[in-house]
């Protein structure tokens, strides 16, 4: 058994999580800088507890490219039965992810699912992690997780993964270094004199332990100079198996060894000297830092000839379980062209198929640096794929590229199908960044070109794409005859995608347009695409009926709606869907006064692993209003950024909320004189297209400041009351409605003192100090002397009262980045990095980025640098 030092309390609170698994699965997180003793511990902690418990153990490997899943087949191969036949045949991540539910839910006996050096886990592995831990509660298993967080940059997204945990069933754990007095005692036991030995390793086990069997008293400081020096003493043979080791992460089999003849001699010398290590079937260095020192030892020839010899037993290995990313990082490593070639798409594929795009990105990207010894059909559908999978994981440019450069070689060949299909994915690709124009024009290419050929489902999924287009640009009537289209092909095809597709289209466009009866479609369109599997429909389907009701107030159905799409999108990990929905409920929630759970499902919205996108604008335009009402300096950076992104997509659903919000934080200012600049072309906009809630509000801060030039024809009926003068109606409207903030400025422009103080009533209620400061300016203009107190600001949800965002900027900054580097970490400009940065200096007092740094780690808002 381990003899361990400093770390019984440790143990003791990994017995008590145990435990509590009888009442509800718990998940423990294990972190540290690396070789500090997390898996020690955790080895520690299963002898004391295997007799009683069940152990699955899932390790993450530090391959080039991550294979997809790979613990889960660890915890296949260790189970069997049903699990392991579903990886065999390629099941889909929910399929699995349900049948390891089943697995874990045996109450008869306590179980512990091991996850290991989660730090190198692939996109899939992240989702799996998520899966469980939101499900722990109810299958009394003990999930424990390990990773150095030492390695994880401020946007790594293990970060979001472990934030997105729930709170109440997770235990964090974090080894300490030894202190002095364990560091002496473990100098005692190897009969080596302590002096020095804590300053010299910090105290870090593992540094600690090589030192000690170290022959040489004047031992170097680096592990990998000590991990050499042990190595120089080893026989020549046991050299050779070692470097031959270090080429192979994580372990190698038992049978791969064998094959390639170093000779059991030479590996038991390799253990006797303590570099090596054998588990059941396999051998591996004792820690992962050790081999890394070794494998950087190794000449680039040497290292190149090792990793071609394990390709080729690999590749070899008949009736063995190799995963296909194994094949590829040899190959890469081999700098084996053809063998790269050879595996990369399917390792891709495979990667693809368990919704690891990350790692699907990675192979693609590996394929296609030497795609041009391949024939041009290859490489044009190399680089379709490989587009989708960067479409999938927020690679947006990426995406682009590469499916433009697949239209040039689709045309170039003259394959008019694959061109047609190609041209409507690259007008998908060109709204999801926001290039309209291109996206309109590219749609239009795609289908002059399939019209050309016999009608088949590239057509009606052309169609239903343009569609879609003309909806979201509010051109209803016209989208709805595109969609109508799609539909009689989708028929008579037998085409569930398209059909489901166009159907949401053409119910979008109904509710849009005032007809409640645009439910219908939706819900056909959601029961057609979850008969037929079809999630990505489905979810469009279930989450337009959920926002566009938020959008158009239909406040009836709204809240009970945005909770079904919820509950869909996350228990599939939809996450742009899931942030898009977010946005809206955070939206109604702040309009019907709960500005609490309005600012949580923002920030939540916003944590959501979804890179750039306009969804990012329904979060954070409901963030930028709490923010600006309650006199928050972090609203201007917040709206900056809606505004960069919403703008970008020149669609109503996102410039005219946008356009609102500017307009209410100047007038919130008291920059009247900006109103009318801010509202601009959205007004206009909105009222073409004659959007009652849009044009409505939008005019409402034009009339408030003495610019409206009309009141517009259509209008919703709270704004069109105080339009008209009636602003009592008109409060008594919004108070129906249940939207207590826009009953209050409705009361604003009042004549009455009683109407006044009402409103300010309302607003010191919901905390809107800044919009309470306008009603009081104009209580005391109008002479009143007696006025109610406001309310104490509340305390920040950090000790420094930083937003997400704030802290993510200041993280960045402690990297040392410049505001140009962090505005391209996180996909802003860098105006708007610049505006987070004014105010993290604002809000922790400061005149310096350095200052700020240093007093966001004394508050303990960023780690504190060792």
């Amino acid at each position: 058994m381990i003899d361990l030092l400093e770390r019984a309390s440790l143990l003791d609170e990994l017995s008590s999580a145990l435990a509590a698994t009888a009442d509800g699965g718990r998940v423990v997180l294990i972190s540290g800088e690396a070789g500090i003793g997390k898996s020690v511990l955790v080895k520690r902690f299963v002898e004391q507890s295997a007799a009683e418990t069940r152990f699955l153990f899932g390790t993450c490997d530090p391959l080039l490219t991550p294979r997809a899943l790979g613990p889960l087949h660890d915890l296949a191969r260790e189970v069997g039965g049903r699990l392991a036949a579903l990886l065999s045949d390629g099941a889909t991540p929910e399929h699995l992810f349900a049948a390891l539910i089943d697995e874990l839910d045996q109450p008869s006996r306590r179980q512990v699912v091991v996850i290991e050096d989660a730090h190198w886990a692939d996109e899939a592995t992240l989702d799996l992690l998520v899966f469980l831990g939101r499900r722990m509660e109810r299958i009394r298993t003990l999930l424990i997780v390990t990773y150095r967080d030492d390695e994880l940059p401020v946007d790594h997204p293990l970060r979001a993964v472990v934030g997105r945990l729930p709170p109440g069933a997770v235990l964090r754990l974090r080894p300490k270094p030894l202190s002095e007095t364990a560091v002496t005692e473990l100098a005692r036991r190897a009969g080596r004199p302590a002096t020095g030995l804590h300053a010299l390793t910090g105290g870090n086990p593992l540094l600690l332990t090589e030192v000690l069997a170290a022959r040489d008293a004047g031992v170097p400081l680096t592990v990998r100079d000590l991990v050499l020096a042990r190595l120089a003493g080893l026989p020549a043979s046991a050299q050779e198996v070692v470097r031959l080791v270090s080429v192979v992460p994580t372990r190698v089999e038992l049978w791969l060894l064998e094959a390639m003849g170093p000779g059991w001699t030479a590996v038991d010398a390799a253990v006797t000297a303590g570099l090596l290590v054998v588990q059941p079937n396999a051998v591996r260095f004792r820690h992962e830092l050790l081999r890394r020192a070794v494998e950087s030892s190794v000449s680039a020839l040497t290292r190149r000839e090792l990793n071609r010899r394990v390709l080729e037993v690999l590749s070899l290995a008949a009736g063995r379980d190799v995963d296909v990313a194994r094949l590829v990082h040899h190959a890469r490593e081999a700098d084996d062209i053809e063998a790269l070639l050879r595996y990369g798409p399917e390792a891709a594929r495979q990667a693809a198929a368990a919704a690891a795009h990350r790692e699907a990105v990675g192979h693609y990207r590996a394929v296609l640096a030497h795609a041009d010894q391949l024939p041009v059909a290859v490489r044009a559908e190399l680089l379709e794929t490989y587009s989708v999978e960067c479409y999938l994981c927020g690679l947006s440019v990426e995406a682009v590229s590469a499916r433009r450069a697949a239209v040039g070689l689709r045309e170039d060949a003259g394959d008019r199908k694959r061109l047609g299909a190609s041209l409507r994915w690259l007008s998908r690709l060109h709204w999801w960044v926001g290039d309209r124009r291109e996206a309109e024009a590219a749609a239009a290419r795609a289908i002059a070109v399939l019209e050309t050929l016999e009608p088949g489902r590239d057509l009606a999924m052309a169609y239903g794409n343009q569609a879609q287009l003309d909806v979201l640009a509010d051109r209803l009537d016209v989208g709805s005859g595109w969609a109508r289209r799609a539909i009689d092909l989708a028929q008579r095809f037998d085409d569930q995608e398209t059909l489901s597709h166009a159907l949401t289209t053409i119910g979008s466009a109904r509710l849009r347009g005032g007809d409640p009866d645009g439910r219908v479609d939706l819900e056909q369109a959601y029961q057609v695409a979850t008969a037929a599997g079809l999630e990505d429909n489905a979810a469009r389907a279930i989450g337009n009926l959920a926002t566009l009701g938020a959008e158009m107030k239909y406040y009836r159905h709204v809240c009970a709606d945005l909770d079904r799409a919820l509950a869909f999108l996350r228990a599939r990990e939809l996450s742009g869907h899931v942030q898009h929905v977010l946005g809206h409920r955070a939206r109604v929630r702040l309009d019907q006064g709960d500005w609490a759970g309005a600012e949580q499902d923002a920030q939540v919205a916003l944590a959501e692993p979804v890179v750039g996108g306009a969804w990012m604008v329904d979060a954070l335009v409901p963030l930028g209003l709490i923010q600006a009402r309650r006199g928050d300096p972090a609203a201007a950076a917040t709206l900056q950024e809606a505004t960069e992104r919403g703008f970008a997509t020149v669609e109503l659903q996102w410039t005219a909320p946008v356009a609102a919000a500017r307009a209410e934080y100047a007038w919130l200012h008291g920059d009247d004189h900006l109103v009318a600049a801010e509202v601009g072309r959205a007004f206009d906009r909105a009222v073409e297209l004659a959007h009652p809630w849009f044009a409505g509000e939008l005019a409402g801060w034009l009339w408030r400041v003495g610019a409206l030039p009309r009141i517009p024809p259509v209008v919703a009926e709270p704004h069109r009351l105080l339009l008209a003068g009636d602003w009592l109606a008109s409060a008594d409207a919004w108070r129906d409605l249940g939207c207590p903030y826009q009953q209050a400025l409705a009361l604003s422009c009042g004549d009455r003192d009683e109407a006044l103080l009402e409103a300010l009533a309302l607003l010191d209620g919901l905390g809107a100090r800044q919009a309470a400061l306008r009603v009081r300016r104009d209580l005391r203009r109008r002479g009143h002397r007696r006025m109610p107190r406001g309310p104490i600001r509340a305390t920040a949800a950090n000790p420094a009262g930083l937003t997400a965002r704030q802290v993510e900027v200041l993280g960045l900054l402690a990297e040392g980045l410049t505001d140009a580097a962090i505005a391209t970490r996180l996909s802003l400009s860098v105006k708007t990095v610049g505006h987070h940065v004014s105010a993290l200096l604002a809000k922790l007092d400061v005149p310096s980025r350095h200052e700020a740094v240093a007093a966001a780690s004394r508050l303990g808002v960023v780690p504190v640098e060792k």
